[in-house]
């Protein structure tokens, strides 16, 4: 059951907040890196991302806590799933994170050879996902306009807060 649930976006030091809420006891803590270890995780976050439901508690059975992309975008369905649980939000200068997630992990999605998406369907489906979630969804498709992804940053923080 988690307890712990980031809503900071990715780049935003979730992967040291991970690490620590492991250390600390309130994990296995979920990350992007846990999706990527499971094709029914995959699945799921694509149908989050096209409008279907999830069963959350079955999702995050294994773990305690949540940070970074996908779940970040949707930590308030998830409080909502889990209302006993704390919110954490990392920050980080909005002009430092967009420079890093525009070299980072904006980058992975057209870091797969066409070939290989057209052939491998579970990398077809986790491009589709992150689409869907974050840069679709989350951005409006506009993360390469700066000033547009850097307000989508600051309003989320804003809303958390």
């Amino acid at each position: 059951m988690l307890s712990v649930i980031g809503s900071g976006f990715g780049r935003t030091g979730t992967l040291s907040l991970k690490h620590a809420l492991d250390q600390l006891g309130l994990g296995p803590c979920y990350h992007m890196q846990e999706v990527l270890k499971r094709p029914s995780h995959i699945r799921a976050w694509h149908d989050v991302g096209h409008g279907r439901p999830v069963d959350w508690h079955r999702l995050f059975a294994d773990f305690g806590s949540t940070v970074d992309f996908p779940a970040s975008v949707v930590y308030c369905d998830l409080l909502a799933a889990f209302p006993d649980a704390r919110v954490v939000h990392t920050v980080r200068d909005p002009e430092r994170w967009y420079d890093s997630t525009y070299e980072t992990i904006y980058q992975a999605r057209t870091m797969f050879p066409r070939w290989l998406v057209a052939s491998v369907p579970i990398v077809r489906t986790w491009l589709e996902m992150s689409d869907a979630l974050v840069w679709q969804g989350l951005f409006d498709g506009r993360f390469e306009d700066r000033d547009h992804a850097i307000a989508v940053y600051e309003r989320h923080t804003a809303e958390v807060r």
